[in-house]
């Protein structure tokens, strides 16, 4: 929500009717999750309005209500940007389809221990680290490459240092 923050283009949808780009006010997060009915992507209204812990509650909670087949229209009507998850397969990356009319969907891959180089000069070295993949799906009539990758760079700041969110 912070990133998106910054980069309002990726809260947004394509009118066609109107023939122009809707910026929606609130994040209506869509969470894909996978159930016994197929792949189901309910919404958190107003996402951005949320501490941290509520927001991984209402995950949570809501991840619990799709599982259990108990969701209703309007638990996944609205939404206006969706995260999934395929590192949970244990897939490294992937291009999600965009959801509904929505205009972008972020992806994240599995989180795997990896060599990885750090520092520069005499001081580089290969050590262990935690690494996942994430990209993103957004529709060229809204958002271009640069607003992605502006919007990808902010979530992988936040991951790797937390304490930067207090800035965003």
């Amino acid at each position: 929500c912070l990133a998106l923050g910054r980069n309002p283009d990726l809260n947004s949808s394509w009118d066609d009717q109107a023939h122009e780009i809707v910026y929606h006010g609130d994040v209506n997060l869509g969470i894909a999750a996978a159930t016994p009915r197929g792949l189901m992507v309910p919404n958190i209204k107003a996402a951005q309005d949320l501490s941290l812990l509520e927001l991984c509650r209402a995950i949570n909670q809501l991840v619990t209500v799709s599982r259990e087949g108990r969701l209703q229209p309007p638990d996944y009507a609205g939404g206006t940007f969706t995260i999934t998850n395929v590192g949970v397969f244990g897939i490294d990356a992937g291009t999600p389809i965009i959801n509904g009319d929505e205009s972008a969907i972020f992806c994240m891959g599995a989180i795997q221990r990896r060599p990885w180089v750090v520092g520069t000069g005499p001081e580089e070295r290969v050590v262990p680290r935690w690494v996942t993949t994430l990209s993103v799906t957004f529709d060229h009539r809204v958002i271009d490459g640069e607003q992605g990758s502006h919007f990808l760079h902010d979530v992988a700041e936040i991951l790797t240092d937390p304490a930067l969110a207090l800035l965003f």
